[in-house]
């Protein structure tokens, strides 16, 4: 059985701890504790250039990854190259296993029309999975303010990645008490880099055929997935919580 890399009475005290701490003390606890093996997940979305950028600064050289899924805009590739050069660090790609042409064989053309949480799986899900791995804590930029189905989460969470193995998985959302507001702010007064799509209309940005323009108001994570009852990828819910400590703070 695998060690656990945190007990819940330790996430539970550093939920309290990081209840009202800035965020880069939750990176800065990460890479004390996990170095390396703590990896930042970016989609290129506002709060996770603000995280990057923040890492930076202070000096905290996590590794960043992002999952390309052959289906994102060349608004987000380029956003890629262009934040790559801002912060002067590359960040891994990983991609699925099938190609477009090989998954469109094996389970019918356009699966994203007909099957979008299988589409999810194949195209992100396991390829998370594989880069994490490497990983035994993964940093994202998960907000409280996108969506219902994000309002309580924690900023320390614990994870079963492995049943066979007992192997855990510790998630930090260093970004989880930030508005929109204020991400966007942070981006603009420091000149970060971003997808030129968010002056579009578009509040979230996901892969070409699932996600339209949406305007202003409303869930932040509008525009994804029009026509299916679908809210998530499947990358934020594939492991079981090993505990919910959710601390709220006015």
């Amino acid at each position: 059985m695998a060690k656990d890399l945190l007990t819940n009475a330790e996430v539970k005290a550093l939920n309290e701890r990081f209840a009202t701490a800035p965020t880069e003390e939750m990176l800065r606890w990460a890479w004390e504790r996990f170095g390396a093996r703590a990896a930042i997940g970016t989609s290129f979305q506002g709060a996770g250039l603000v995280m990057m950028h923040l890492a930076a600064i202070h000096g905290l050289p996590f590794p960043a990854f992002t999952l390309d899924t052959g289906l994102l805009f060349a608004e987000t590739l380029d956003m890629k190259r262009r934040l790559e050069e801002f912060l002067g660090r590359p960040i891994e790609v990983r991609a699925p296993a099938l190609t477009l042409e090989q998954q469109a064989e094996a389970h019918g053309p356009e699966l994203w029309t007909t099957q979008p949480d299988l589409c999810c799986t194949l195209r992100k899900v396991m390829p998370l999975r594989a880069r994490l791995l490497d990983s035994d804590c993964w940093i994202s930029g998960v907000r409280r303010q996108q969506s219902d189905t994000r309002a309580r989460t924690d900023l320390v969470e614990l994870y079963l990645f492995d049943e066979a193995s007992g192997r855990d998985l510790v998630k930090l959302n260093p970004m989880a008490r930030w508005t929109r507001d204020a991400v966007w702010e942070y981006i603009r007064t420091r000149g970060i880099p971003y997808n030129p799509l968010h002056d579009r209309g578009y509040r979230s940005i996901g892969c070409r055929p699932c996600t339209r323009p949406a305007g202003e108001g409303g869930d932040e994570r509008a525009g994804r997935w029009i026509g299916f009852d679908k809210v998530e990828c499947g990358i934020h819910t594939f492991m079981p919580r090993k505990a919910d400590f959710h601390i709220d703070v006015d």
